[in-house]
């Protein structure tokens, strides 16, 4: 091979480089989704590039987790389409971590933090026990969330904050490069919540990441972007999100709690939510 051959090889595999760094990672095109006949999302068009860090928010309703179903396949649109790196959802997922709102362990199980932790390798495994590899990416995770030296402790014996970690390194253990979470710090007191923000700040230098939660003021810290979802979907840089933006969101049924010890942003550190209280 000719150097002006080789040289023009290296150039267009660097093409092809740049190219899929800066491709949407997670495209919604024109999407719609109903439950039987109650539409839920209209008209999404959503554009989610390699390293966002996001907080979706919405009222109670709105479409956040339907949202982070139908981008992990889960769910199928009414009409338009979900592009996960480039493909189908179901062809890409398994480049996606999740980490839902609610454990799904009896808390009267006898499992380890570590044996929870690796149920995050079970879509790697046809059949058979754990690997190296899987205890390898296991531990990696739990020290990521800075909790390595509590992998023999039961899952039961864990704080609620320690257990909400958990499942994020869960969600870590297949190496992901798109990282969706549910509520991950909500039922969590301000302090533990800040550790698990700053946890996910760390991890944004290595990942994507898009977190559901009501707390706008306290995330709005980190993210670089809020997607406000009402059945249509909006997406706004944080420092341009105003509390117009908000009561567009929510209606006039709206309520604003604000957190004495953080002051991070314009928006006051403004937990909004519709209704008498915030639930998933």
């Amino acid at each position: 091979m000719t150097d002006v051959r080789k040289a023009a090889k290296v150039a267009k595999a660097t093409e092809i480089a740049e190219t899929q760094k800066n491709s949407p990672i997670l495209e919604f095109q024109d999407l719609s989704f109903a439950y039987e006949s109650r539409p839920v999302l209209e008209g999404v068009n959503l554009f989610v590039g390699p390293r966002e860090f996001a907080s979706i928010v919405g009222p109670n309703g709105g479409g956040k987790t339907t949202l982070l179903k139908l981008a992990l396949g889960l769910l199928t649109p009414s009409g338009g389409r979900v592009l996960l790196f480039g493909t189908s959802p179901e062809e890409s997922r398994h480049r996606v971590g999740y980490t839902p709102q609610h454990a799904l362990f009896d808390r009267a199980f006898p499992i380890s933090v570590l044996e929870v932790v690796l149920t995050g390798r079970l879509r790697n495994r046809a059949w058979g026990g754990y690997t190296k590899e899987d205890l390898e990416a296991a531990r990696q995770a739990l020290e990521q969330v800075r909790l390595y030296d509590l992998e023999r402790r039961p899952f039961r014996a864990l704080s609620g904050g320690q257990r909400q970690r958990v499942l994020i390194a869960r969600g870590l253990c297949g190496n992901p490069e798109l990282l969706l979470l549910d509520e991950p710090t909500a039922n969590v007191d301000p302090d533990t919540g800040e550790q698990i923000l700053h946890i996910l700040e760390e991890l944004n230098k290595s990942m994507a990441i898009l977190l559901v939660s009501h707390d706008v003021g306290f995330v709005s810290s980190v993210v670089r972007s809020v997607i406000c979802v009402n059945r249509q979907v909006v997406m706004h840089p944080t420092q341009e999100l105003s509390g117009a933006h908000l009561q567009d969101l929510y209606g006039e049924n709206y309520r604003v709690v604000r957190h004495d010890k953080h002051h991070h942003s314009s928006l006051a550190s403004a937990c909004c939510f519709s209704g008498e209280e915030p639930h998933a």
